[in-house]
């Protein structure tokens, strides 16, 4: 038998707080009801969840081994609790949708809000993800569309043009290539770059195109987000990468800087709409493919 949801939830408010007696204040119960709760999970699982002392409690070994499941498992629950409650509130269905940053940045959201504006029953849920997360998560049926930048495997899946986009390089302003008129990738890596992490598309396609002029893509670091791509650069860390329309979404002036596309033909990049072929049946789906393939 699983364990109590509501005893699992108190452990680990209690694991949170540091306290027992916090945690079933918060959960509205008694103190003597806490503590049988929290004796039951050491009971069903034959071992001691917490050290106690004076201070107050504290997770021992198993304790801290079970923190982290009870929390996967809670957050578990309540996506499925919230999914279905939309087909108790009348909602005639969910779409899971994953889109890497470069989409996010792109003319998805308002491409979004016009289908949930045609479409007000349907509810989409989107997480932002590197374009080969959104693929594993596509092919395990985690999700039911991913917006990705070519360039990942995509093996057994339908592929749909959806969007094209161009890459920009990035300065700060008065680097010495940021008045230069014909701007070539080669003359952009003999400085030292501001990257994404290496697992990101982007770095893959600019690692592969410095190999093919002989070169070497010499990353001083590697961030996380655009954002923070444009803070390194605007630090003098080194020369940056965006897609236009992140270049065009955020303020580079405010940051003293500039942004240069470059006109090489690898730099435009297409934008892809992936979903399973197995998924001919989903309604909402087939609505959803209408709206964002683009004619």
């Amino acid at each position: 038998m699983l364990p109590d949801v509501d005893s699992l939830a108190l452990f680990v408010k209690a694991a949170e707080l540091g306290s027992l007696t916090k945690a079933a204040d918060e959960s509205n119960m008694s103190l003597a009801a806490a503590s049988r709760r929290i004796a039951l999970l050491e009971h069903r699982f034959k071992a001691s969840l917490f050290d106690r002392s004076s201070r107050g409690i504290e997770l021992t070994s198993a304790g801290s081994a079970l923190v982290k499941h009870a929390k996967d498992l809670l957050v578990d629950i309540n996506k499925m609790q919230s999914e279905m409650t939309d087909y108790e509130t009348g909602s005639k269905g969910v779409l899971r949708v994953m889109a890497s940053t470069s989409v996010m940045t792109h003319c998805f959201p308002y491409d979004l809000a016009k289908f949930l504006k045609k479409y007000p029953d349907y509810r989409v849920v989107v997480q932002e993800r590197w374009s080969d997360e959104a693929i594993k998560a596509l092919l395990s049926a985690e999700i039911d569309v991913a917006f990705i930048i070519n360039g990942s495997v995509t093996n057994g899946l339908e592929l749909y043009d959806y969007e094209t986009d161009r890459l920009c390089a990035v300065f700060p302003k008065g680097h010495p290539l940021s008045k230069v008129k014909n701007l070539t990738y080669s003359s952009i890596l003999d400085y030292e770059i501001v990257g994404l992490e290496s697992s990101a598309n982007l770095m893959r396609l600019l690692a592969m195109e410095a190999s093919k002029l002989d070169k070497v893509m010499r990353t001083r670091i590697e961030v996380r987000s655009f954002e923070a791509i444009q803070k390194a650069v605007s630090a003098g860390l080194g020369v940056g990468f965006l897609p236009f329309a992140t270049e065009q979404a955020i303020n580079l002036q405010d940051n003293n800087l500039i942004a240069i596309p470059i006109q090489e033909e690898w730099a435009k990049r297409r934008i892809l709409l992936c979903v399973r072929k197995d998924q001919s049946s989903n309604l909402i789906l087939q609505k959803f493919l209408e709206a964002f393939i683009k004619k």
